[in-house]
This record gives structure tokens, C-alpha cells and sequence, in this order.
């Protein structure tokens, strides 16, 4: 994905609208879901890097909140 697309405002609105809709739908396998909620429910969970600074993972969380939406829309097309 390029960088100037993953800074867009338009981009961002679309993954918040989609990502509960994807992470609800029975369509969505249950390890597909996993896949995301597992890295991020643990990065949010384990020690940090920069503790009591929550910007890491936030910054994380939405990479793989990208990551999610882009691939499900990528392998399931009709949700």
C-alpha cells in the first residue's frame, strides 16, 4: 500500500466504518478474525516499549486494523 494512501482521512473512515461490520459477520471465518484480534488484544496486553504512552499502541493497532479490512475485503468481496 503506498504511504500517501495510508495517511488519507477517506481511508481511515472507510476501515473504521468496515471493521466492526467484518469483525460481526458470520461470512468471516472465526480464524480469520483471530488473525487480527490476537495480535492486537495482546500488543495492548504485554509490556510496552514506551510505558504509560499509549501511542504505540494505538499506531499498531491501526496498522493491523488496516491490515484486517484490506485483506477481508481482498478475500471475501461480497460483504
Amino acid at each position: 500500500m503506498k504511504l500517501q494512501k495510508l495517511w488519507s482521512l477517506k481511508r481511515w473512515a472507510h476501515i473504521f466504518r468496515r471493521l466492526p461490520r467484518l469483525i460481526t459477520s458470520s461470512q468471516i471465518p472465526l480464524f480469520e478474525k483471530l488473525m487480527f484480534l490476537v495480535p492486537a488484544g495482546l500488543y495492548w496486553v504485554l509490556p510496552d516499549v514506551m510505558p504509560f504512552i499509549p501511542l504505540d499502541d494505538i499506531a499498531v493497532s491501526m496498522l493491523l486494523m488496516n491490515w484486517f479490512v484490506t485483506r477481508a475485503e481482498r478475500k471475501y468481496p461480497l460483504l
